[in-house]
């Protein structure tokens, strides 16, 4: 018998992982949006056909899917296994976290090419937290109707309870780090690109 709820969580924070929203996931799979958000919410247990779906849809094994180390107050995550996301425009996404059920903690290392505007991303639920570090480059942060441009060496803390977005308007690769805490979002869906900067 699943931990409906650990499940859930455990989907969730894969599909989120990914950038997917629901509608993505389901287009994916062949699962519905209803049952994704059941499974997701720990209201709904899913068949091993609908599971396995999912987990190709996700592109990770079933027994990942379904399964968790007896001992994971230490999770090990080899740079092998971390996922990588080449995302529409050129930009990179490495997620170093690993999946936590109930955790909603990501450690993400971005590199956006020069130009390059990785789009905009729609406001999260309050008690949401996001602190980035710039490595090289500049990196242009969109906080609503501010513009805060950040250099190697910069931090910036924000609460995106806003629409909120990240772009490179220099002439080599930005690299940086996104720690963020993030609750379920108030509008699902992924980031509306835009073309890239001049």
């Amino acid at each position: 018998m699943f931990d409906l709820p650990a499940l859930g969580a455990h989907i969730q924070r894969l599909r989120t992982g990914r950038g997917l929203s629901l509608r993505g996931l389901a287009d994916t799979c062949g699962v519905s949006v209803g049952m994704l958000s059941a499974v997701e919410r720990g209201e709904k247990a899913a068949t091993i056909v609908v599971l396995d779906r999912i987990a190709g849809g996700l592109g990770v094994p079933l027994d990942r899917l379904v399964t968790r180390d007896p001992d994971d107050s230490v999770i090990v995550r080899r740079a092998a296994d971390q996922d990588t996301v080449d995302e529409p425009g050129g930009w990179r996404r490495t997620v170093l976290t690993p999946v936590v059920p109930g955790v909603n903690f990501e450690w993400v290392r971005t590199e956006l090419p020069p130009g390059c505007d990785a789009g905009e991303f729609p406001a999260y639920a309050p008690g949401s937290h996001i602190f980035i570090a710039v490595d090289e480059g500049t990196l242009r942060m969109t906080l609503g109707e501010r513009v805060v441009d950040l250099a190697a060496g910069d931090s910036l803390y924000f609460s995106p309870d806003t629409v909120h977005g990240y772009a490179n308007p220099g002439t080599t690769p930005a690299r940086y780090a996104v720690a963020a805490l993030i609750m379920r979002p108030r509008t699902a869906g992924l980031a509306r690109p835009r073309r890239r900067t001049p």
